[in-house]
């Protein structure tokens, strides 16, 4: 298999799982800052231009909640996801809001030309992302994060997306220690070894 990620965008969380499924993967890094992601040669591989992308024998995945949950298949031995099928649905309702509602918050910071086209909407919407961000996690400090993890003593694939958005809330003007749960969870996230293997990419 073949990963394609940039350095501090949500593809960190196919890393770490991909890290803690303990399979056999390349990983190939996409230059955001010469617009790689836009180029002709990525873009026959996620016509999109964002990452994750994974390329497998079946074919190319993308979008992260997809990238997890087959991850997570490929290695049942690991239990990086929950067996029983409402807990499994449950698992991918928390990537949904990850995905759909956390991720687009986070973007209204940086990414304003996808929803606006003047510089005062733009402003408008940055104005918005720490207020927005914060209520977002204390969402999912209530009613996610279910014990020591996400789906609460079984760790999982779900684990490797929390820790990877949390990582965006001090640029997002957030201060994550006025999340003690959520705090306590990013902490115990970076004691991983395959989360210090993500990283250092």
């Amino acid at each position: 298999m073949e990963l394609f990620h940039s350095s501090g965008t949500v593809a960190v969380a196919s890393l770490i799982a991909l890290h803690e499924a303990d399979l056999p993967f390349t990983a190939t890094a996409v230059d955001f800052t010469t617009a790689e992601q836009r180029g002709a040669p990525y873009l026959r591989t996620n016509p999109k231009g964002r990452v994750p992308a994974l390329v497998c024998d079946h074919g190319i995945l993308t979008e992260t909640p997809a990238i997890l949950a087959y991850i997570a298949t490929l290695a049942p031995a690991r239990n990086l996801a929950p067996s029983d099928p409402f807990e499994y649905a449950k698992m991918q309702e928390f990537h949904s809001y990850l995905a759909s509602t956390v991720h687009v918050n986070h973007s209204h910071r940086m990414r304003g030309p996808r929803w606006a086209s003047a510089q005062s909407s733009f402003d408008d919407m940055a104005s918005k992302v720490a207020q927005n961000m914060t209520e977002c996690f204390e969402l999912i400090q209530s009613e996610y994060l279910k014990g020591p993890w996400v789906m609460g003593d079984q760790y999982t694939v779900a684990d490797a997306y929390l820790f990877t958005v949390t990582n965006w809330l001090k640029g997002d003007g957030v201060d994550v220690n006025t999340l003690p749960r959520i705090a306590e969870h990013f902490a115990a996230m970076h004691a991983r070894p395959a989360v210090q293997k993500a990283l250092s990419y």
